[in-house]
């Protein structure tokens, strides 16, 4: 009996075309599903007929309850080798294997930067007036000699260094587990927590989300940035206090937020995010990439086929 294979999370309808699926036709069944997340009694009824689910990272969660109600569950499959929205423990303990892909280093940053150009340079309402009818409605900022400060130097942190070094920014970073001799590796000042927001003129969050991490961009933080900086988050949303951050935008404490992640995904619509003037936001999009996908469905389906096969690759669990 053919094995029944979901492709979820595929918001953009677009999973189908980007890899071919037909390799596992000796295997199973591919149906693609691109709903958004719902509670775990409309998942469930949603999932309830799949041995094996391919699932995009932080999109939908799986919990232990929503595990506990797919007994026909033997497979998840994620994009990329982290992924929070998984209670593996749980799926560990419920006889359910657990792997993922290799993830395309590039996408993040590129959109980081992308990001951090269009609000210097004002460049959405600078099109958008252009569509209108209109013509050059305000000045651009500047990077060259600027501080560039990031927040968490690993993968990405460093791309999004490298790309500020090669615009004329100064560069600084802080995180708890940030060295002196490490930041000098990647051509980066060291600074301290402090001084990192106070010094930094565009402020690019890059740490993994964890409970050391979390609301680490907090009130504080905020107050010591510079009225005239711009905060860019697209690590996770949880990382930034979000109620901190939209006091801040609010009262104009600092200039502007970039933001491509949120503390609830999709953002509700009627979110201050959607509305705030100062605010560049973007539906987290940073892994959103041709090759990123590439990887990640090719990868997914190795994955099953050594499933099928009685092997592992890649294994969470």
């Amino acid at each position: 009996m053919a094995v029944q294979i979901a492709v979820i999370d595929d918001w953009q309808d677009v999973a189908r075309e980007v890899v071919d699926w037909s390799v596992l036709e000796s295997i199973g069944e591919v149906t693609f599903v691109h709903d958004y997340p719902a509670d775990n009694t409309t998942m469930a009824e949603r999932l309830a007929r799949f041995e094996v689910i391919c699932v995009m990272r932080e999109r939908t969660r799986f919990d232990a309850d929503l595990l506990e109600r797919l007994p026909k569950l033997k497979l998840l499959v994620t994009g990329g080798m982290r992924n929070a929205a998984l209670d593996i423990a749980a799926a560990t303990k419920l006889g359910i294997k657990v792997s993922g892909t290799d993830s395309y280093k590039h996408a993040a940053p590129e959109l980081t930067w992308a990001l951090i150009m269009a609000a210097t340079r004002n460049l959405v309402n600078e099109a958008n007036s252009l569509r209108a009818g209109k013509w050059q409605q305000g000045l651009g900022g500047d990077l060259h000699g600027k501080t560039l400060a990031i927040l968490g130097l690993g993968s990405i942190g460093q791309k999004v260094a490298k790309f500020g070094q090669a615009f004329g920014m100064r560069v600084i970073a802080w995180s708890e587990n940030l060295t002196t001799e490490r930041a000098e590796q990647a051509g980066v000042t060291y600074v301290s927590k402090q001084q990192l927001f106070e010094q930094a003129d565009v402020l690019s969050v890059h740490l993994v989300l964890s409970e050391r991490s979390r609301g680490l961009v907090d009130a504080q933080a905020l107050g010591w940035m510079k009225p005239t900086a711009l905060l860019v988050n697209t690590a996770r949303g949880p990382i930034v206090d979000e109620a901190a951050l939209i006091k801040a935008l609010q009262k104009q404490h600092i200039a502007g937020a970039v933001l491509d992640v949120f503390d609830e995904e999709p953002l509700p619509p009627m979110h201050p995010f959607r509305t705030l003037e100062n605010v560049l936001a973007t539906p987290h999009v940073g892994y959103v990439s041709r090759k990123n996908y590439e990887q990640f469905f090719s990868q997914m389906i190795e994955d099953i086929q050594a499933w099928s096969a009685g092997k592992s690759i890649r294994p969470l669990n």
